[in-house]
């Protein structure tokens, strides 16, 4: 059986790089921390350390282990924290999910619901891969999984999708660019450099087929996963670049960019996906209520 407190002594060496600053940390003398990482080595079959020169290095096995010591530990210190508060000051803990495909300004509103409610609720929020964040889920890590694509058929793993809403998408530019590619929209956008979403994304299939169907060539100059990043290119001016219809005043006001024209035929969805198929956690309800009765409505 794992050795916890010789895991600790290996996780906090790992985190300070030396013996003698771990020593300092847990006041402990040298010669005890390395004795006990020499006995987690032993029982785990593989070393985790090397020298190089006076230097402590990770093996692969160290790398291997320390994202696993740092999820154990971190897991405790959030455990003592909550034991140790008030009855009434506990807060519920509330772990989302975020693909990074999804729009930042797009998870804020999804989300801003979650810190309304009468019980509190302690949101954490990690983005990631569709595929890791869904493993995640899949044993308890998150609560919650915001996409904007439903549960992948093709994964071996029990989720259940709610749709959230689904909106058009619009077109951004700085003045200058706008003003150099005028003209009927969308017929405007032939020739013009264009700043699209990543491969990995839902919205680009159905944006490129969109312009095949109506024989519009943008030239396209960068293609980004995370759409901060491709909003921050396009303020730039490096391109015209895309986002939901429902953030779009947002987004000029944001990036200080002007609105070239919408589209009804290439619409973005997001998805709320649980293990559960009944909604039942208080910050999933809110997600979806707050979805439905205030972001994607059909006045917007």
């Amino acid at each position: 059986m794992l050795n916890y407190r010789q895991l600790h002594y290996f996780w906090v060496v790992a985190r300070t790089g030396s013996i003698v600053r771990a020593s300092e940390q847990l006041n402990l003398t040298a010669q005890t921390i390395s004795g006990q990482i020499s006995l987690l080595e032993q029982s785990m079959g593989s070393d985790l350390f090397r020298k190089v020169g006076r230097q402590l290095e990770l093996t692969e096995a160290g790398r291997q282990a320390l994202p696993y010591a740092e999820q154990i530990f971190q897991l405790g210190e959030e455990l003592e924290t909550l034991l140790r508060a008030q009855p009434d000051q506990q807060q519920a803990p509330f772990r989302v999910g975020v693909a990074d495909v999804v729009p930042k300004s797009i998870v804020y509103r999804l989300l801003a619901p979650t810190m309304e409610q009468a019980e509190p609720l302690r949101l954490s929020c990690r983005e990631d891969k569709l595929e890791r964040l869904l493993a995640d889920l899949a044993i308890q890590r998150l609560d919650l999984v915001v996409s904007d694509s439903p549960m992948p058929s093709h994964l071996d793993i029990k989720g259940f999708s709610q749709k959230l809403g689904e909106c058009g998408i619009s077109f951004f530019a700085t003045a200058a660019l706008a003003e150099r590619h005028a003209g009927a929209f969308p017929q405007c956008l032939h020739g013009a450099p264009l700043l699209i979403p990543g491969p990995e994304t839902v919205v680009r299939s159905r944006l490129l087929r969109w312009f095949g169907e109506l024989h519009i060539s943008p030239r396209i100059v960068g293609e980004f996963d995370d759409s901060a990043l491709m909003q921050a290119f396009g303020q730039s001016g490096s391109g015209i670049f895309i986002a939901p219809s429902v953030i779009a005043e947002e987004v000029c006001r944001q990036y200080a960019v002007v609105l070239i024209g919408q589209t009804e035929a290439v619409r973005e969805s997001f998805h709320a996906i649980s293990v559960e198929r009944k909604v039942c956690h208080p910050g999933v309800v809110a997600i979806t209520e707050g979805a439905r009765r205030e972001l994607f409505t059909d006045r917007r």
